[in-house]
């Protein structure tokens, strides 16, 4: 589960991570009381749940009063990658020497918590990584011993020469570890966390946060789970959650339907390997019926971007014939007309195969060729 920056912020103040003087407005009225209690300049940033606000245009700066006012109306309302802007961050400017990476995810090949760093902070992370990995600092967290100061103070001591900014460091990113781990996270992130000069002291702060939340831990936290805004969570998502599948929407054009999600992975790998791109990650689960596999047909055709649909199902508890009666009813129901190819292996595949034989659904027998198949239905 994400949360937005003003919440992700809050969060953190309780956990003493400073930030930027801010508040959060819903509406222009806010915008202008708010204002009367910063200094500008003041940044204007939209609250949505999707990365490159600001390259949407959904960070601004404003000076004075008529500024703010201007930006406010441009950002509310305004439409980042399918998500309406309702509400936006007021935030006092501040002057920026240095910008600093620091953040904590899961490492899935170490299956452990790794902490992670970089001098080139306010950029894409990832990207740094790919091009200049040698600009990643990195640390792997004990599960059982928590993160020790020693191990962030090593980190400290290549990004700072000031004692007391590596201080600082080790104060935050230990603050940083105790969100993570007390709120069972499974990313915490300051990007930028800033280097500032106030009153000729040089000083750390968390100029944005983001923290993604573990799912399956929010049994055990009510308080964050009632921080959810399913209004600026992705629609095909929110649904496919009501009807219990694990969805992803992706930017791909084949529609992917699997049980799974090691299968899922896999047939992902596998269409962009024969040149194709997957435009979602949805796994069935173990368990399905007719009419999960009839959502799931609905949620992947509601994406226009999808062009062909492969349906790669290994039937164990998953019962081939009923993945058959869904898609049959989806077909119907949602009047279809996209190429679908369907690898349909395991428990009652021959009376799936029955259902489907008069139908325009293209059989595969293995997975390569299921994904070779729908490549080749993407080029007409």
């Amino acid at each position: 589960m994400k949360i937005h920056e003003y919440q992700a912020k809050e969060i953190f103040r309780k956990y003493n991570i400073p930030t930027s003087k801010e508040k959060v407005a819903f509406s222009l009225d806010e915008v202008k009381t708010i204002a009367k209690e910063l200094s500008f300049p003041i940044v204007v940033k939209a609250q949505v749940l999707v990365g490159g606000r600001g390259k949407a245009g959904g960070v601004k700066i404003a000076k004075t009063p008529v500024e703010l006012e201007s930006h406010a109306k441009a950002i509310l309302g305004m439409n980042i990658k399918g998500l309406i802007v309702k509400k936006a961050l007021l935030a006092e400017g501040i002057n920026i020497e240095a910008e600093y990476y620091v953040g904590i995810t899961i490492d899935r090949e170490k299956q452990t918590a790794v902490l992670i760093s970089s001098a080139s902070g306010g950029m894409n992370i990832e990207e740094v990584a790919q091009k200049t990995p040698e600009k990643i600092l990195s640390t792997s967290i004990s599960p059982l011993l928590g993160i020790k100061s020693f191990q962030v103070r090593n980190i400290g001591y290549q990004l700072f020469t000031d004692t007391l900014l590596v201080n600082s460091f080790v104060t935050i990113t230990t603050n940083l570890a105790r969100v993570f781990f007390d709120l069972d996270c499974s990313l915490v992130e300051i990007n930028p966390l800033a280097l500032i000069s106030v009153n000729n002291e040089k000083k750390l702060m968390a100029v944005d946060a983001k923290i993604v939340f573990d799912d399956n831990a929010l049994y055990q936290h009510p308080n964050i789970s009632a921080l959810r805004d399913i209004e600026s969570e992705e629609p095909s998502e929110v649904q496919a959650k009501k009807a219990d599948l694990s969805y992803v929407k992706l930017d791909g054009n084949v529609g992917c339907v699997v049980n799974g999600a090691g299968l899922a992975m896999a047939t992902m790998d596998l269409i962009k390997r024969y040149g194709g791109n997957p435009a979602n990650f949805l796994d069935i689960g173990g368990s399905s019926s007719p009419e999960k596999m009839r959502e799931a047909m609905k949620i992947i055709t509601a994406d226009k971007n999808v062009k062909a649909i492969l349906v790669n199902i290994f039937g164990g508890i998953t019962r081939c014939d009923d993945v058959a009666q869904g898609l049959l009813w989806a077909m119907k129901e949602e009047k279809i007309a996209l190429p679908i190819v369907a690898r349909l292996v395991g428990t009652n595949q021959d009376k799936a195969r029955s259902l489907l034989e008069n139908s325009p659904i293209i059989f595969a027998e293995t997975m390569s060729e299921g994904v070779k198949k729908v490549t080749q239905a993407l080029k007409g």
